[in-house]
C-alpha cells in the first residue's frame, strides 16, 4: 500500500476554504470510475442505498477526503440491495483499489468479504453493531484489515424524551427489518432501556419494503407511538410508516434529525455528516500506513433534541421546559410527499 502524502496534507490547508462548500448524496459515481486519484490513490465508496441519513454519511466521508488532496472519490449505490452491493464490492477489488469506504451495515459486510484475504483496507460508517455483523472482532481492537464508525443511539435519552412528550405513554412499537444486523442490535438495547422504565416495546418485523405498509398499519393499531431506528428499508420507506401512523392518529420518533424533518415528532439525533468526516479521516490514517485493524471504531456519543414544531402542534403536544433548548424544525413538505 502507498504511504500518504505529506503533500496532501499540505494540500489540504490551502484547499480548506474552497472545500467548505462540497456538499454529498448525489447517487451517480464522483470519480472517473475508478481511475487513480491526483496523488495516485484509487478510492471507493460503496453506499447502501441513497436517503438523507446516509448521503449525510457520504457528504462527511467525501468533506473529509477532498480537505486531504484526494478529489476522485467512486461512489457507487447499491440501490438497498445487498447483491449489488457483492457485485459493486468485488469489482473494487478486482480493480484494487487502494482504499474501500461502505456506508451503511449491508455494505459493509459485502465489502468486508469481497475484501478479505487481500491487502485492501475496508472503513465503514453507519454501522450500528459491527462486532454482530462479523466485521470486526472488539470494537476496541477490530482486528483484520478495517474499521469504521458506529452510529449506535442513545436510547437512554431517546426513551426520556419520548416519556417527556408522552407522559403516558405504555407501549412503544418498533418496526424492523429482520435481516438487518444493526436492528436487531439495536431492537434489543430499546428493550433493555424500555422494560427498566416500565415501558413494553411491541415489534413488528418485515422482510422487505412491500411488507412496510401493512406490517405500519398493524403496528399502528396496537401502540401509543413508534419509534424509528436508523434500518435501511425502514427509513427509505419512511412516508409509509408516517401514512399509516397518522392514519393511527399516534407520532413516529425518529433517529436524526432528517427523518424528523421529514415528518417524525422528535429525535435525540447524532450528526451524520460528522460521523462521515471522522470515518473519512480513518480512511487517512489507514493510507498514512496505520493499520485499520488497530483503530478502534469510532462513535459520537452525544446526541441533541430535535423536535417538529409542526407534527407536535398537530398532535397536541407541548414543548417540555426541559426541552426548550431543542433544535426546532418544520416538515420538509417535498420530502415527505416523495
Amino acid at each position: 500500500m502507498k504511504k500518504f502524502k505529506l503533500t496532501s496534507l499540505i494540500l489540504a490547508a490551502a484547499m480548506a476554504v474552497g472545500l467548505s462548500a462540497c456538499s454529498g448524496g448525489d447517487t451517480a459515481n464522483s470519480g472517473n470510475d475508478g481511475g487513480a486519484s491526483a496523488d495516485g490513490y484509487k478510492v471507493g465508496v460503496i453506499q447502501f442505498g441513497s436517503h438523507p441519513s446516509l448521503d449525510n454519511c457520504y457528504q462527511g466521508v467525501e468533506e473529509a477526503l477532498k480537505a486531504a488532496g484526494i478529489t476522485d472519490i467512486d461512489r457507487q449505490d447499491g440501490n438497498f440491495d445487498s447483491a449489488t452491493c457483492d457485485t459493486i464490492a468485488k469489482n473494487m477489488v478486482a480493480k484494487n483499489y487502494d482504499i474501500i469506504y461502505a456506508i451503511a451495515t449491508p455494505a459493509a459486510v459485502s465489502a468486508y468479504a469481497a475484501a478479505a484475504n487481500t491487502d485492501i483496507p475496508v472503513i465503514f460508517c453507519a454501522v450500528s453493531d459491527p462486532v454482530a455483523a462479523g466485521i470486526v472482532d472488539d470494537m476496541a481492537a477490530p482486528g483484520g484489515n478495517c474499521t469504521g464508525t458506529s452510529d449506535i443511539l442513545d436510547f437512554s435519552s431517546q426513551v426520556a424524551l419520548i416519556q417527556a412528550l408522552q407522559p403516558d405513554v405504555k407501549k412503544i412499537g418498533v418496526l424492523y427489518t429482520t435481516s438487518e444486523a444493526n436492528s436487531i442490535s439495536q431492537l434489543a438495547s430499546l428493550k433493555e432501556v424500555a422494560e427498566a422504565k416500565g415501558l413494553e416495546i411491541v415489534d413488528q418485523g418485515v422482510q422487505g419494503a412491500a411488507d412496510v405498509p401493512q406490517a405500519a398499519a398493524t403496528l399502528a393499531a396496537k401502540v401509543d407511538c413508534i419509534n424509528n431506528f436508523t434500518d435501511n428499508n425502514v427509513v427509505s420507506n419512511l412516508t409509509v410508516l408516517l401514512e399509516q401512523a397518522n392514519s393511527a392518529g399516534i407520532p413516529v420518533y425518529g433517529s436524526e434529525v432528517e427523518q424528523v424533518a421529514n415528518g417524525c415528532i422528535a429525535s435525540i439525533s447524532i450528526d451524520y455528516v460528522a460521523l462521515g468526516k471522522v470515518t473519512g479521516e480513518m480512511g487517512i490514517r489507514v493510507l498514512n500506513g496505520e493499520s485499520a485493524g488497530t483503530i478502534a471504531v469510532g462513535q459520537i456519543t452525544e446526541g441533541t433534541p430535535v423536535v417538529n414544531t409542526e407534527v407536535m402542534e398537530r398532535f397536541n403536544i407541548t414543548l417540555p421546559e426541559a426541552y426548550a433548548d431543542a433544535e426546532k424544525v418544520t416538515t420538509n413538505t417535498e420530502a415527505a410527499a416523495e
